[in-house]
């Protein structure tokens, strides 16, 4: 079977990152037999600028038919000023939607050549191997209703729409559950139940579901706690599960225990397990075009549509050990670069990930 791959670079830094992502997959595709073709298609501010809408008829058209979908990053400074159903974000956020990617599984990985990185000491963060798994299409970024509203009083006022069903905690729960099972059996849900009703659902249903986990380990913490912890002790967590505004916050604020933003991917899944996988950061439009961005969250981000959705693990373990070599040969991009290192640009570190999978 030849896997058909959308790849949707997105803005800013999209295209330098994704190209490096491409490359892997084409040395895979060519030294090692991976059965793929990959078609481009525009998203976010790209889309726009082509089509006048952040998810062009053709994309969506394209990552339906598409077995997985590789995503840069959208959005950047042009588009700020537009309406916010123009802007970038919402592509993004139609694509989720729009193949019903409710699981969002985001690693936060120590790799052990980058302790000297992280912004927390080594011993508070050697051996990290977190999971954040985030709901990705419920929440107060879909509730109904939103929007800009004038009061009587000609004051304007805004509101969002913290909102969750029960059947979508339920099978959010169990794909956190899930995942414990093959890792340490342990699951941290955050809520903030003592002041949100709608969370107070989310634990309610926690607790029920983990009646049939009786090997996972239950536990509960407010959000505000749990930020506190992740840079106090983050080796206590092995699963955290959350809704999609806390998970937003905490998985980014779990990027920088591993030394940089710029090494996290994601994988984002509905429930067949066709996915959408993406790095954690932002388009960075202010490095843009310099060749210096970070290209393996991206490239991580491969690894985890192999073994995900493509069903190729051997092929994920491959990428991964070359990212490692890569680390081990000391190349660095400025964002994870400390002294004594070679500090590369995005295209090097494409080409030595590269080169350290073909060696091997």
């Amino acid at each position: 079977m030849t896997y058909k791959i959308a790849v949707l670079p997105g803005d800013g830094i999209g295209s330098e990152i994704m190209a490096e992502a491409v490359k892997v997959l084409y040395a895979l595709r060519d030294d090692f037999g991976l059965k793929i073709e990959c078609e481009h298609a525009l998203v976010g501010g790209a889309g726009y600028d082509a089509f006048g809408t952040p998810l062009p008829e053709p994309t969506l058209k394209l990552v339906k038919q598409a077995d997985a979908v590789l995503l840069g990053a959208v959005g950047g400074y042009k588009w700020e000023s537009l309406d916010i159903a123009l802007r970038p974000e919402k592509g993004l956020l139609g694509l989720r939607s729009g193949l019903g990617l409710f699981a969002n599984l985001r690693p936060a990985i120590l790799y052990p050549q980058l302790a000297a990185a992280s912004s927390l000491k080594p011993e508070i963060v050697a051996g990290l191997n977190i999971m954040i798994v985030r709901e990705l299409t419920g929440d107060i970024y879909f509730g109904q209703p939103r929007g800009i509203r004038t009061l009587e009083n000609g004051e304007r006022q805004g509101f969002n729409t913290m909102v969750y069903k029960e059947s979508e905690i339920e099978r959010i729960g169990r794909v956190a559950f899930d995942s414990a099972m093959k890792r340490g059996k342990r699951v941290c849900s955050v809520d903030k139940a003592n002041v949100l009703e709608c969370t107070e659902l989310w634990r309610e249903v926690m607790t029920r579901i983990a009646r049939d986990y009786p090997a996972v380990t239950l536990s509960h913490m407010y959000v505000d706690n749990a930020a506190m912890q992740l840079v106090r002790a983050p080796k206590q967590f092995d699963v955290m599960v959350t809704g999609n505004m806390f998970g937003d916050i905490l998985s980014d604020c779990a990027a920088m225990l591993t030394g940089s933003i710029g090494m996290l991917p994601s994988a984002s899944l509905d429930a067949q397990g066709k996915g959408m996988y993406e790095p954690i950061h932002g388009s960075a439009p202010d490095i843009a075009g310099r060749n210096i961005a970070n290209p393996l969250a991206t490239i991580l981000s491969v690894a985890m549509m192999l073994r995900y959705t493509l069903e190729a693990p051997d092929m994920a373990d491959r990428v991964e050990a070359a990212v490692n070599r890569a680390l081990d040969d000391g190349y660095r991009t400025g964002d994870i670069h400390t002294a004594g290192m070679k500090k590369v640009s995005t295209s090097a570190m494409g080409d030595a990930v590269v080169a350290a999978l073909r060696a091997a």
